[in-house]
């Protein structure tokens, strides 16, 4: 079914607000068409191999899914690397998979030059396959970021229920497109940028996660399911009342993920002024006088 295109420009378009044009803390992601290519580049071979004698076809059927297994554990790798990014704190990748990246393409290049030519020129397409692949990726993080100080323990709790919501996030956004409005799927990424803000500040100090954990569990559930079901509804009736509930639900539960995040901000700034006043107070018996 045709869509039209409806924006702030449009004619008849819907407002939107500032809001929904700020991108805070956007990053281009790093698995884009570069990584798309990878899926492509080695797919000449299917010609090669089936023009060739039975041992050589195999030889370079095996080069092939062996390229294929490295553009897709790279753009595995470049989205895990785009996860750690995005957070202040976050703890290395456990498989390095664009290093592995690299190693499966100087593998799969190695094949097919032992296919074409020999083992002098299968070592040369190795050796160069992994460099330029590992140049123009880079490797994984090979450190955790942010751990000093902080309680493993609770770090693994905050990974896994920050998991667990973003699913029900990427849910939201699966159902939503079913209803075939792009005014409504810019309004659920609203939504989504104040469920992150309210994810980061958990990730920063994981001591707020049992006064938070409602946010990343029920009230994210059930914003979940309340979306399927309006987008169900709503792409076959379009009923104006039900998305005009919908909507004013959304507002609802901004509101409350900004609420909650701003008041875990200032119970973070409040834990660092007693910190900063117990120091002075030391500091002050000891002698030392803050001018």
């Amino acid at each position: 079914m045709a869509q039209k295109f409806g924006g702030k420009y449009s004619p008849g378009g819907a407002k939107v607000s500032p809001q929904a044009e700020t991108f805070q803390n956007a990053r281009r992601s790093r698995a884009g068409g570069r990584v798309n290519l990878l899926f492509m580049a080695p797919l000449p071979l299917i010609w090669k191999a089936f023009t060739s004698e039975p041992l050589v076809m195999a030889q370079y059927l095996c080069a092939l899914v062996v390229l294929l297994m490295a553009a897709w554990l790279t753009r595995s790798g470049q989205e895990a690397h785009d996860a750690y990014d995005a957070r202040k704190v976050a703890r290395r990748p456990a498989l390095p998979r664009k290093i592995l990246g690299s190693i499966f393409t100087g593998g799969g290049l190695a094949l097919a030059g032992l296919a074409g030519h020999g083992v002098v020129e299968a070592l040369i397409f190795a050796a160069v396959g992994f460099g330029l692949h590992l140049f123009a990726f880079g490797p994984d993080p090979l450190r955790d970021k942010g751990m000093e100080g902080v309680n493993l323990h609770q770090t693994d709790r905050v990974a896994r229920a920050v998991d667990e919501a973003e699913e029900h996030l990427r849910a939201m956004s699966d159902a939503i497109k079913r209803a075939g409005d792009r005014d409504l799927e810019s309004r659920v990424e609203r939504f989504q940028q104040a469920a992150r803000a309210l994810f980061r500040t958990i990730e920063n100090d994981p001591r707020d996660l049992s006064s938070a954990r409602r946010y990343l569990g029920v009230y994210l559930l059930g914003a979940k399911d309340a979306t399927v079901k309006f987008a169900d509804l709503y792409s076959r009736t379009r009923n104006v009342e039900a998305r005009a509930e919908y909507e004013a639900l959304l507002d609802d539960l901004e509101e409350n993920f900004a609420a909650r995040n701003q008041k875990l901000l200032l119970d973070d700034k409040g834990d660092l002024n007693i910190e900063i006043d117990v120091l002075r107070e030391r500091l002050a018996r000891e002698g030392v006088h803050h001018n």
